[in-house]
């Protein structure tokens, strides 16, 4: 039987509970799930790379159903390539909308015609369909809360940024 490998990428600056929900699901549909942290400086990142890998790897060490992910950094190549050197069976994406949806049927028809790797979408569950990194740090930026939406130790590193900037502009 062929070994089921999943890659969920994305830049995933900050990390959020719909982010989380997805890994766990997904998880459980492949014998291994890679998360890929991209770098995309056009996001204009709140976290470096490497900071946005260790927050991701600390988050998912403790839960026991997730001993089959594992966090990887990815600089400057294609996902369908990092996928090929991987033996990854399938890409996994996420979908919170009909804008997400549109975007994957065109990421969808590229990465079709370079590889043979299928893409498997993952519906957000309704109370996550609101969430998205861009929001958090636009609220980070203003000042607000972001914990609620967040798991606990990515909320604890966008604070400690919080008042970092907020001391810078004093």
């Amino acid at each position: 039987m062929i070994e089921r490998i999943g890659l969920y990428t994305g830049t995933f600056d900050p990390l959020t509970n719909g982010h989380l929900d997805i890994i766990k699901r997904a998880s459980q549909q492949f014998d291994h799930l890679y998360i890929g942290i991209f770098k995309n400086d056009q996001k204009n990142p709140m976290f470096p790379t490497d900071q946005r890998v260790e927050m991701i790897r600390e988050t998912i060490s403790g839960l026991t159903e997730l001993e089959n992910v594992t966090v990887i950094r990815h600089e400057s190549d294609l996902t369908v390539n990092v996928a090929k050197k991987l033996g990854v069976t399938a890409l996994v994406r996420s979908v919170r909308n009909a804008t997400d949806l549109e975007y994957e049927k065109n990421m969808w028809i590229f990465n079709h015609a370079m590889t043979d790797v299928e893409t498997i979408l993952f519906m957000a569950k309704p109370e996550f369909e609101f969430l998205n990194s861009t929001r958090m740090r636009e609220l980070t930026a203003f000042g607000q809360d972001v914990s609620q939406w967040v798991p606990e130790n990515v909320a604890h590193e966008i604070e400690k940024l919080r008042k970092k900037l907020k001391n810078e502009i004093k």
